[in-house]
C-alpha cells in the first residue's frame, strides 16, 4: 500500500469529498480494489474492501476538526460544499466530530456550523413589488422552486448535523439511520438525483454492506426514507405542505466477465408530508406509480454506466436522467427526452516517472438539462422545478442534485497534481445559470443567457496533522439577470487538524 493510500484511509472519506476524489484515481491506476461509484457514501467496511484486506473492525478516533473562511466580492458563489451557503462577504464554517466502530455497529458524529455575512448586493426582480410575494426567492422560478438568491437580509447561520450516520453492517446487509449527503451516479461535479450541493437530509436507508453476487451479475443497492425541509424564502403556498418525505432507490450491477464496467439506475419521490405521517404506499413509491398515478408526488429518475479500464488510470462514465414522466406510449414516441437531460465524463491519471506516489491528472465533466428542442414549443417548467410540490428538488433552499441543474449547464475542465504533501488543482467551470425568450429563435435576444466562466486555482498543502486549503476563483458572468456583465472573485482559506 503506497504512501498516498494510507494517508487517505487514515482520514474520513465523505461523498464527494477531496479524499474519495484521490481514491477514485488510485482505482484507476488498480492501487485501490475495483469496487461500484454508484452508491456513496462509502462505509467503513466497504473503505476496509477498497483497501484489500485492511481491517479496522475496533476503532475510536475523533474527526479532524476544519476550519474554513470563504469570501465573495460582489455576488453569492460557491456549490458542492454540503451544508454551507456562501452570500456575499465572509463566510465562515467550523466542522468536526468522531467515530466509533465495533464489531458490525459504527456511528459518526460530524456535525457544522456556519456563519454567512450575508451582504446586500442587487437581486433579479421576481415580481415581489407587484405580488407581495418574497423578494428573495428565485428570479425566473421563485413560484417553483426553494432556491433563495439570498437568505433575507441580515446574518445567516445554521448549526447542522452534517456527515452523521448511525449503522449496522451485518453480513451483507446493512441499516442504519443518516443525516450525511448522498451521492448517486458517477458524476464528480453534476449529479443529477442526489450529490453534496446541498445539506444531507435526516433519512432512514437499508441496503446491501457490499455488492452481493449473483452469478450473472453483482447488485449494490440502497433505498431511503426521509423527510425533507424549506428554507424561510420558499414559494408562496408551499409552506402549507408541512415539510415533504422523500423516498428514493438505487441499484448499482458489475459483472465479473467484465471488469471495471458498472450499470445503474436510480428514482427518488418527493410527497407532501402527510399529517399522520407517510404511509405503507408513500413508503412503497419508488417501486411502482408515475406523477399521473400519485397525484401530489415530484419524481425523478436516472440510469447511468461507468467503465474503469483497469490499470490504464482511464475512466468513462455518463448518466441520463428525466424530471417528468411520459403519460402513454404515444406520447414517448413523440418527447422521448420529455424534461430529460444529461451528465457525461471522463478522468484519466499518471503516475509521475520514478515517483509512484505522485500522480497528475486531468478529468473534465459535461452535463445539459435544459429544455430539449422536442419540448421547447410546449411551456414545460424547468428541470428540478413543480407546479405541486413548490419547493422543487431542494432541500433548506439549496438544490439536492447539480448546481447548474435548474434549467441550466455546467461544465468543467480540471488538471490535478496529487502526491502525500498536498495537491494543485487548476479548473475551469462554465455554468448555463438561466435563459429565456423565443425558443424557435424567430426573436433575437442577445441578453437571453445567463453565463458563468469560472477560472480556479487550488492548492492543499499537507504537512503532519496539518491541511492547509487556498482557493482562488475568479468568476466571470455574462448577461447577469439578463441584463449585465459582473466580476466576482471568490476566496477560500481552510485548515484542518487531526487531533491523533
Amino acid at each position: 500500500m503506497n504512501a498516498l493510500m494510507v494517508l487517505l484511509l487514515c482520514t474520513q472519506v465523505v461523498a464527494g469529498g477531496e479524499r474519495e476524489n484521490q481514491l477514485r484515481y488510485l482505482q484507476t491506476l488498480g492501487a485501490v480494489t475495483l469496487y461500484p461509484w454508484g452508491v456513496r457514501a462509502f462505509s467503513r467496511r466497504e473503505l476496509d474492501s477498497l483497501a484489500a484486506g485492511r481491517d479496522s473492525s475496533r476503532n475510536a478516533a475523533w474527526l479532524p476538526i476544519a476550519a474554513t473562511a470563504r469570501y465573495n466580492t460582489t455576488f453569492p458563489y460557491g456549490y458542492n460544499d454540503g451544508p454551507i451557503w456562501a452570500g456575499k462577504g465572509v463566510t465562515l464554517s467550523v466542522e468536526g466530530g468522531f467515530t466509533l466502530r465495533h464489531g458490525v455497529l459504527s456511528l459518526t458524529l460530524a456535525p457544522l456550523v456556519f456563519v454567512a455575512q450575508n451582504a446586500a448586493f442587487p437581486l433579479m426582480p421576481n415580481g415581489s413589488d407587484t405580488t407581495g410575494a418574497n423578494p428573495y426567492g428565485d428570479g425566473s422560478m421563485g413560484q417553483f422552486i426553494d432556491r433563495p438568491q439570498r437568505f433575507g437580509d441580515h446574518t445567516y447561520a445554521r448549526l447542522d448535523p452534517g456527515q452523521s450516520t448511525l449503522r449496522i453492517d451485518w453480513r451483507k446487509l446493512t441499516v442504519g439511520v443518516s443525516t450525511a449527503n448522498q451521492y448517486w451516479g458517477p458524476a464528480t461535479d453534476f449529479p443529477i438525483i442526489l450529490g453534496n450541493n446541498a445539506p444531507g437530509f435526516p433519512h432512514i436507508f437499508l441496503g446491501t454492506a457490499r455488492p452481493v453476487d449473483l452469478k450473472l451479475f453483482r447488485i449494490h443497492s440502497r433505498i431511503i426514507w426521509g423527510r425533507l425541509g424549506e428554507s424561510a424564502f420558499a414559494p408562496e403556498g408551499s409552506t402549507a405542505v408541512h415539510g415533504r418525505f422523500a423516498t428514493g432507490l438505487i441499484a448499482d450491477l458489475t459483472f465479473g466477465w467484465l471488469e471495471g464496467l458498472e450499470l445503474g439506475a436510480s428514482r427518488f419521490a418527493h410527497l407532501p408530508w402527510r399529517p399522520g405521517g407517510p404511509t405503507l404506499n408513500d413508503a412503497l413509491t419508488v417501486f411502482g406509480g408515475s406523477e399521473e398515478g400519485l397525484s401530489g408526488s415530484n419524481q425523478l429518475a436516472s440510469v447511468f454506466f461507468r467503465w474503469v479500464l483497469p490499470h490504464s488510470g482511464f475512466e468513462v462514465y455518463g448518466e441520463y436522467g428525466k424530471d417528468d414522466y411520459n403519460a402513454n406510449g404515444r406520447a414517448f414516441l413523440l418527447e422521448p427526452d420529455r424534461l430529460g437531460g444529461y451528465t457525461v465524463g471522463l478522468r484519466k491519471a499518471w503516475r509521475r516517472t520514478g515517483d509512484r506516489d505522485h500522480l497528475l491528472a486531468v478529468r473534465a465533466e459535461l452535463q445539459n438539462l435544459q429544455i430539449s428542442s422536442l419540448g421547447q414549443g410546449q411551456e414545460l417548467p424547468p428541470f428540478y422545478t413543480h407546479g405541486t410540490v413548490r419547493q422543487g428538488h431542494t432541500q433548506l433552499g439549496q438544490v439536492l442534485g447539480s448546481e447548474a441543474g435548474p434549467g441550466g449547464a455546467g461544465s468543467v475542465v480540471a488538471l490535478e497534481s496529487l502526491s502525500p504533501t498536498g495537491r494543485w488543482t487548476w479548473a475551469w467551470t462554465r455554468m448555463i445559470r438561466q435563459q429565456r425568450g423565443d425558443q424557435t429563435g424567430a426573436t433575437s435576444d442577445p441578453n437571453g443567457v445567463d453565463v458563468q466562466h469560472a477560472l480556479s486555482v487550488e492548492r492543499v498543502r499537507v504537512r503532519g496533522r496539518y491541511d492547509v486549503l487556498a482557493r482562488v476563483t475568479a468568476v466571470y458572468e455574462l448577461n447577469r439577470y439578463y441584463s449585465y456583465d459582473a466580476f466576482n472573485l471568490n476566496l477560500i482559506l481552510g485548515l484542518r487538524f487531526s487531533l491523533r
